[in-house]
C-alpha cells in the first residue's frame, strides 16, 4: 500500500478481488514478534503491513556496519530448547547457518577471576564450602525440571534465591546480576521469571553443567533478511522510518493510525507489537481499565558498548562480574561463541531509564568501561581498542514482578473490537528472545485469526 499525500488516504496496490478474499491487517513494529505475526497471518491469506518506526526491521536483533563488521546491536545465543526458532530456520531454508559451540564461563568477584558454569570449576571455586556448592547443583536441577512455574508466581525472586541457596551464597551469586540491571526494582522480580531463564540455559548444559549454545551464520541479519524476502512474496508491505504517532479510537473501535509525517491508513484489524509505554502515548483513548493495567508493566533501558579488540581479552564467551565498584552484570565476549576476524566484546548498563546515569554522555561509559576492563586484566591497554560503539535501548527489558501473570492484560483489547496488543513482556515467564516472539505469534495467530 502506497499513501497519496494529498488526500491522507492508503490507496491499495492489490487486486480487488484480493480484497474482497482477505482481511487487512496493520502491525506495528518489524522487530521479531511483529514479522513473526506478519508471516503466520500472509500464509493464511490476510493482507498485511508492517509500519517500523526505525530505518530497518528486528528491533533489538537489528545490526549495523562496524566498520566493516555487519553485527548486531544488541548481543543474542540461542540456546537447544529455541524450537520455535528452529522451525522459522527449516522454512526459510536457513537451518544449516546455525551453530553449535560449547562455550566457557567466567566469574569476576573479590578481585580475581575463575572458571565457572561447569560441575569442576564450581568444585574448585573457592568462595563457596561444599554444602553451599551442593545446594547450588540442586537448585539448577529443580529449576529445570519445574513444570508449574505457576506455583512460585506470587513469589518474590529474592527470597526464593535465599531459600534455597542461603543468603551469604545468594550474594555472591546474585545480588549484583539482579542489582545492576533492575536496581530499587530488583526486590520485586518473581520467582518464576528467574526460574525460567536458570531453566532455559540449565537445557542447554550436560550432567556436568558443561554449555553448549547456538548462533546463526551471518548473524541474526540473515534471519531478518530471510523472513522479509518471504514476506514481500507473500505480498506483505512494509514501511520503514514509519512510527506511529496516534491508533484513532471511535465507538470502540480503532478507525485509524496516523503516522508522524501526517499520512493515516485504515485497516480491519491493528496490532501493536512495540514496547508497552509507547502504547499509553499513541493510544491514550484505550478504555481506562486497560491504560491502567499497561501503566503497571514497567520497564528498563540499557546502554550497551561493543568493542572491537586486537586480540580476545578473555577465554569466556559469558563473565560474570561481582564488584561493588563495577555497575555492570557482566561482559558477553561474542566472539567466544561465534568465532569471526575480530575480538567482539558487548558491556551492557541496564538501569531505569529515569535514573540520571542513563543520560550521562557516552564518552562517560566509555570512559568507565575502560577503566572497569583494565581492573579485571591488568595488561589491558588503550592500543587494544580498535573500535567502539554505544547503542541505547530505552525498554530493553520488561520488569517481571511478582504475580505478574494477573498484571498482563488480554492480548485482545477489552472493548474494542479490532485492536491487539502484546509486546516481550507477555512472555512471561519466559524472557524476551526470537524463539519466544515466534512462539508467542504462532499462539496467538491461531487463537484469533484462524
Amino acid at each position: 500500500m502506497v499513501f497519496d499525500k494529498s488526500t491522507i488516504k492508503p490507496i491499495s496496490l492489490f487486486k480487488e478481488e484480493a480484497m474482497i478474499l482477505a482481511k487487512r491487517i496493520a502491525i506495528l513494529g518489524g522487530g521479531p514478534m511483529g514479522l513473526s505475526f506478519a508471516y503466520e497471518l500472509s500464509k493464511l491469506g490476510y493482507q498485511v503491513e508492517i509500519f517500523e518506526a526505525d530505518d530497518r526491521l528486528g528491533g533489538m536483533t537489528s545490526t549495523f556496519d562496524f566498520e566493516g563488521l555487519n553485527i548486531e546491536r544488541f548481543y543474542h545465543f540461542h540456546t537447544t530448547s529455541d524450537n520455535d526458532y528452529f522451525s522459522y530456520l527449516k522454512e526459510l531454508g536457513i537451518f544449516k547457518n546455525l551453530n553449535w559451540r560449547s562455550t566457557k564461563m567466567g566469574f569476576y568477584v573479590k578481585g580475581n577471576l575463575y572458571k565457572w558454569g561447569s560441575l569442576g570449576a564450581l568444585l574448585k571455586f573457592p568462595h563457596l564450602n561444599l554444602y553451599s556448592k551442593l545446594r547450588y547443583i540442586v537448585h539448577i536441577f529443580y529449576s529445570s525440571k519445574i513444570l508449574n512455574w505457576k506455583s512460585i508466581d506470587n513469589k518474590n525472586a529474592v527470597s526464593w534465591l535465599q531459600k534455597w541457596l542461603g543468603k551469604e551464597s545468594y550474594q555472591l551469586l546474585w545480588y549484583s546480576l539482579l542489582h545492576y540491571k533492575f536496581y530499587g526494582l530488583k526486590n520485586s522480580i518473581s520467582a518464576a521469571w528467574i526460574q525460567m531463564r536458570i531453566k532455559r540455559i540449565a537445557n542447554s548444559r550436560s550432567v556436568t553443567l558443561k554449555e553448549k549454545l547456538g548462533f546463526l551464520d551471518g548473524s541474526s541479519q540473515l534471519f531478518i533478511d530471510s523472513i522479509e524476502k518471504k514476506l514481500k512474496k507473500n505480498k506483505v508491505i512494509i514501511h520503514k522510518s514509519s512510527p506511529v504517532k496516534k491508533i484513532v479510537i471511535k465507538k470502540n473501535t480503532v478507525k485509524k493510525i496516523v503516522l508522524k509525517n501526517g499520512l493515516s491508513a485504515d485497516f480491519d484489524y491493528f496490532i501493536s507489537t512495540i514496547p508497552i509505554p509507547y502504547i499509553q502515548k499513541i493510544a491514550p483513548d484505550l478504555p481506562k481499565d486497560y491504560l491502567k493495567l499497561l501503566s503497571n508493566i514497567k520497564n528498563v533501558g540499557v546502554v550497551c558498548l561493543i568493542l572491537k579488540l586486537k586480540s580476545n581479552f578473555t577465554d569466556y564467551f559469558w563473565l560474570n562480574i561481582n564488584d561493588e565498584n563495577m555497575d555492570i552484570p557482566g561482559i558477553i565476549e561474542y566472539t567466544n561463541l561465534n568465532p569471526l576476524n575480530q575480538s567482539i566484546l558487548y558491556i551492557p548498563y541496564y538501569m531505569p531509564i529515569n535514573m540520571e546515569k542513563f543520560k550521562k554522555s557516552d564518552d562517560f561509559f566509555i570512559k568507565q568501561t575502560i577503566g572497569y576492563l583494565k581492573k579485571i586484566k591488568a595488561s589491558f591497554d588503550l592500543n587494544d581498542i580498535l573500535s567502539i560503539k554505544v547503542n541505547r535501548y530505552r525498554h530493553a527489558q520488561p520488569v517481571c514482578e511478582k504475580n505478574f501473570l494477573k498484571k498482563i492484560p488480554k492480548f485482545k483489547v477489552s472493548n474494542i473490537d479490532n485492536l491487539f496488543i502484546g509486546d516481550t513482556s507477555f512472555y512471561y515467564p519466559e524472557d524476551r528472545g526470537i524463539s519466544e516472539s515466534i512462539r508467542f505469534a504462532k499462539r496467538m495467530v491461531k487463537l484469533y485469526f484462524v
